[in-house]
């Protein structure tokens, strides 16, 4: 009887999983790419976020993780240029929330959100497969007052659910703070 072995996983890969691509920031602020051993401009790491390739950015003197700047960076250029997707008012609404108790809820909330909006997205996109680009354009041209309306009434929903927890995490805390003799 003989067996098969598999090679195992590389450092920093785990077993079905690809390895994350290390990409290098240095001091003079240019990203070089481990993988391609080349330097790559933002554009080409936004390319890397469109692929869903599993990537992280480190200083190169420290090793410190800087992925979340880096995507920040993206951001700030897909925002300034052309159409932005926030507005000064959202913008506004999110920078409140920094250092506010709700702070950690916000994070997790909009992060369900855009994975339930990109399923939708997704679904609509298999659906839709064989429509040529201009059948597509009508298509959402016809479908965005339904659209909307969809997303306003799954946003509503939301709402109140996100409100109905509030209430909830309320009464549980004048209930442990009560069994403790603190009262409000």
């Amino acid at each position: 009887m003989s067996r098969t072995r598999t090679p195992a996983p590389a450092a920093g890969e785990s077993k079905g999983k690809p390895s994350r691509r290390v990409i290098k920031k240095y001091p003079n602020r240019r990203l070089y790419d481990t993988e391609s051993s080349a330097y790559v401009t933002l554009a080409q790491v936004r390319e890397l976020v469109m692929k869903r390739t599993p990537f992280t950015v480190r200083d190169a003197k420290t090793g410190e993780d800087l992925t979340r700047s880096i995507l920040l960076q993206i951001i700030l250029e897909e925002e300034a240029g052309g159409a932005p997707m926030f507005t000064e008012a959202v913008l506004a609404n999110i920078i409140r929330f920094y250092g506010h108790a709700m702070q950690g809820f916000m994070g997790a909330y909009l992060e369900k959100n855009v994975q339930a909006f990109m399923e939708i997205q997704a679904k609509l996109a298999e659906q839709s497969q064989g429509l040529s680009p201009e059948m597509w354009t009508q298509l959402m041209h016809m479908q965005s007052p339904m659209m909307q309306g969809m997303m306003g009434s799954y946003l509503e929903q939301s709402k109140n659910m996100f409100l109905q927890l509030q209430e909830q995490m309320a009464r549980q805390t004048e209930q442990v703070l009560g069994a403790f003799g603190v009262k409000r």
